[in-house]
Protein backbone atom coordinates (compact mmCIF):
# COMPACT_ATOMS: atom_id res chain seq x y z
CA UNK A 1 0.00 0.00 0.00
CA UNK A 2 1.43 3.23 -1.22
CA UNK A 3 2.23 5.51 1.57
CA UNK A 4 -0.44 8.63 1.96
CA UNK A 5 0.93 12.23 1.30
CA UNK A 6 1.92 14.49 4.41
CA UNK A 7 -0.80 17.29 4.60
CA UNK A 8 0.63 20.59 3.29
CA UNK A 9 0.32 23.98 5.15
CA UNK A 10 0.19 26.71 2.37
CA UNK A 11 1.96 29.67 2.94
CA UNK A 12 -1.04 31.52 4.66
CA UNK A 13 -1.86 29.20 6.35
CA UNK A 14 1.40 28.63 7.92
CA UNK A 15 1.71 32.40 8.60
CA UNK A 16 -1.50 32.25 10.36
CA UNK A 17 -0.36 29.56 12.11
CA UNK A 18 2.79 31.48 13.46
CA UNK A 19 0.90 34.87 13.82
CA UNK A 20 -1.45 33.10 16.26
CA UNK A 21 1.53 31.82 18.43
CA UNK A 22 3.41 35.18 18.18
CA UNK A 23 0.23 36.50 19.87
CA UNK A 24 -0.32 33.67 22.03
CA UNK A 25 2.97 34.73 23.47
CA UNK A 26 2.61 38.56 23.46
CA UNK A 27 -0.59 37.58 25.65
CA UNK A 28 1.86 36.25 28.01
CA UNK A 29 4.42 38.81 27.85
CA UNK A 30 2.58 41.98 28.69
CA UNK A 31 4.76 44.89 29.30
CA UNK A 32 3.47 47.03 32.40
CA UNK A 33 1.18 48.89 30.40
CA UNK A 34 -0.75 46.73 28.86
CA UNK A 35 -1.34 44.86 31.60
CA UNK A 36 -2.60 48.09 32.91
CA UNK A 37 -4.77 49.29 30.17
CA UNK A 38 -6.19 45.21 30.28
CA UNK A 39 -7.56 45.92 33.86
CA UNK A 40 -9.14 48.70 32.72
CA UNK A 41 -10.80 46.69 29.60
CA UNK A 42 -11.37 43.57 30.85
CA UNK A 43 -14.62 42.19 31.78
CA UNK A 44 -16.74 44.61 29.35
CA UNK A 45 -16.04 47.30 32.02
CA UNK A 46 -16.65 50.00 29.30
CA UNK A 47 -19.46 48.61 28.25
CA UNK A 48 -17.80 46.75 25.10
CA UNK A 49 -15.94 43.32 25.08
CA UNK A 50 -12.20 43.66 24.18
CA UNK A 51 -9.87 41.41 23.28
CA UNK A 52 -5.82 41.71 23.49
CA UNK A 53 -3.04 40.70 20.98
CA UNK A 54 -5.74 39.69 18.07
CA UNK A 55 -4.43 38.68 14.67
CA UNK A 56 -6.18 40.58 11.97
CA UNK A 57 -4.92 39.73 8.68
CA UNK A 58 -1.33 39.87 8.83
CA UNK A 59 -1.02 42.04 11.71
CA UNK A 60 -1.46 41.67 15.29
CA UNK A 61 -3.17 44.42 17.53
CA UNK A 62 -2.98 45.13 21.37
CA UNK A 63 -6.52 45.57 21.92
CA UNK A 64 -9.47 45.12 19.53
CA UNK A 65 -13.43 45.60 19.89
CA UNK A 66 -14.65 43.51 17.86
CA UNK A 67 -18.64 45.17 17.22
CA UNK A 68 -16.87 48.42 17.15
CA UNK A 69 -14.12 47.93 14.75
CA UNK A 70 -11.53 49.51 17.11
CA UNK A 71 -7.80 48.37 17.59
CA UNK A 72 -6.48 50.13 20.54
CA UNK A 73 -2.06 50.04 20.01
CA UNK A 74 0.17 50.79 22.97
CA UNK A 75 3.20 52.60 21.80
CA UNK A 76 6.02 52.34 24.45
CA UNK A 77 9.96 53.78 24.06
CA UNK A 78 10.82 51.07 20.76
CA UNK A 79 7.67 52.79 18.76
CA UNK A 80 10.17 55.34 18.23
CA UNK A 81 11.48 56.01 15.04
CA UNK A 82 8.53 53.67 13.69
CA UNK A 83 6.20 56.33 11.85
CA UNK A 84 6.53 54.89 8.74
CA UNK A 85 5.89 51.43 9.75
CA UNK A 86 2.72 52.30 12.10
CA UNK A 87 1.64 54.34 9.27
CA UNK A 88 1.51 51.32 6.77
CA UNK A 89 -0.09 49.19 9.20
CA UNK A 90 -2.82 51.49 10.50
CA UNK A 91 -3.60 51.57 6.63
CA UNK A 92 -4.08 47.96 6.27
CA UNK A 93 -6.52 48.01 9.05
CA UNK A 94 -8.39 50.65 8.07
CA UNK A 95 -8.76 48.82 4.75
CA UNK A 96 -10.46 46.12 6.82
CA UNK A 97 -12.59 48.40 8.03
CA UNK A 98 -10.63 48.77 11.11
CA UNK A 99 -10.65 52.17 13.04
CA UNK A 100 -6.79 52.41 14.95
CA UNK A 101 -6.10 54.64 18.15
CA UNK A 102 -2.45 55.04 19.41
CA UNK A 103 -1.73 55.96 22.95
CA UNK A 104 1.30 55.54 24.66
CA UNK A 105 2.82 53.54 27.32
CA UNK A 106 3.31 56.85 29.31
CA UNK A 107 -0.19 58.11 29.46
CA UNK A 108 -1.62 54.48 30.14
CA UNK A 109 0.04 54.37 33.03
CA UNK A 110 0.38 57.66 34.25
CA UNK A 111 -3.58 59.07 33.39
CA UNK A 112 -5.20 56.02 33.23
CA UNK A 113 -8.82 57.86 33.19
CA UNK A 114 -7.88 60.34 30.67
CA UNK A 115 -7.21 56.98 28.51
CA UNK A 116 -10.35 55.32 29.56
CA UNK A 117 -12.17 58.76 28.33
CA UNK A 118 -10.29 58.03 24.29
CA UNK A 119 -11.64 54.91 24.15
CA UNK A 120 -15.11 55.84 25.35
CA UNK A 121 -14.92 58.64 22.56
CA UNK A 122 -13.30 56.88 19.74
CA UNK A 123 -16.17 53.63 20.78
CA UNK A 124 -18.91 56.23 19.66
CA UNK A 125 -17.22 57.22 16.75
Amino acid sequence: MPAQPRPRHTVSTQRALTLAQHASRLRACATPSEVALWALLRGRQLGVEFRRQVVLGQRIVDFFAPAHRLAVEVDGGYHQGRGAADATRDSELRRQGVRVLHLTAEEVLTEPQLVVARIRDALLR
